[in-house]
This record gives C-alpha cells, structure tokens and sequence, in this order.
C-alpha cells in the first residue's frame, strides 16, 4: 500500500473481461504535495479508476467510468478548496498548505454523520481523511460524500469538509 493514499499500485492494463480500452493519461490536481516543492497530485487515469473498482467488486459499464472520473477529480479540487477556505480563515499566516495523505475510508461513519443518522439523517456514500501540512504541522481534516436529487441529467453532489475533532485548535476552528 502507498502510505500516502493507502491504496496499492494501481495499473494502467485493461482488467480481464473488459471489453473496451480506457484512457491511460493522469490528470494533475490542483492539489499542492507536501513531499514535492511545486507539484500537485495526480489523479488516476479512467483505467486505474476501473481496475480500482473492479478490484473492490463494482460492477461499473466501462462507458461510464470517463465521466465518473471526471466527477471524482472535481469533487477532490472543491475538496480542496473547501479545505482552503478554512485554511485562509483561520490559519490565514501559512501560505504553504499542502496535502500531505489521505485515506478512503467508506465503511466508517464519522461522528457528524453518525449522529444526523441516528437522527434520520441521509448518512454519506463516501469518507476521506486527508492530512494537511500546514507550514510543517499536520492538521486532519473530514469530508463526508452525500448524493443528492439530480438536475435532469447532470448527478449532484454535497461534501461537508471539516477539521477533525483531534486537537484543540481544530475544536476552536470548529
């Protein structure tokens, strides 16, 4: 597993069965690494996202995985500058926020999203840990992936992103 995103090697052959080739070109984010001065994350190529779901067990129509890369790397870059935003409130003396690693976590319901279901709440289709280097401190954050009612055919999508409950400044962040 990469400890920076805690994923295996993800490879850019056609998976067994697949009827139809994929793209293989990575497309960078806006998203500055905190390893590497002056470069941002790559996100993964529309066959490393189909070999990735098709190692998880989802069936998905090879057609449709183009477009559902599209909306992963969007989704991540307003991620990030939801992120930003509380960077620039409250720590706004760190010009040099990077994203150091993150983790999937799908299974795990945060706090925030297990209590609104307790409550009834929709509970989130998806969870990311990403940890922040915030001019060499490294800060937690906690998105949560909600669907929501499309508009004609366009999907919709909410992300709630917020420090993580783990130290006292993001208790005050918060």
């Amino acid at each position: 597993l990469n400890p920076q995103n805690m994923m295996p090697h993800l490879g850019n052959s056609m998976a067994p069965g697949q009827d139809k080739p994929l793209p293989t070109e990575r497309t960078a984010s806006i998203i500055p690494k905190a390893d590497e001065t002056g470069k941002t994350w790559a996100y993964p190529s529309p066959q490393q996202f189909y070999n990735a779901l098709n190692r998880k067990g989802w069936e998905t129509p090879v057609d449709a995985v183009p477009m559902m890369v599209d909306i992963h790397n969007f989704l991540n870059d307003a991620c990030w500058e939801e992120i930003m935003k509380w960077e620039r409130e409250y720590h706004c003396d760190c010009k040099d926020v990077k994203l150091a690693r993150f983790m999937g976590r799908p299974h795990d319901l945060s706090p925030k999203a297990r209590i609104y279901g307790f409550f009834g709440a929709e509970k989130p289709f998806d969870r990311h840990d990403w940890v922040v280097d915030r001019c060499g401190k490294e800060v937690r954050y906690v998105i949560d992936y909600y669907g929501g009612y499309p508009e004609g055919d366009n999907p919709v999508f909410h992300v709630d992103v917020r420090p993580a409950l783990d130290s006292p400044s993001a208790f005050f962040d918060r």
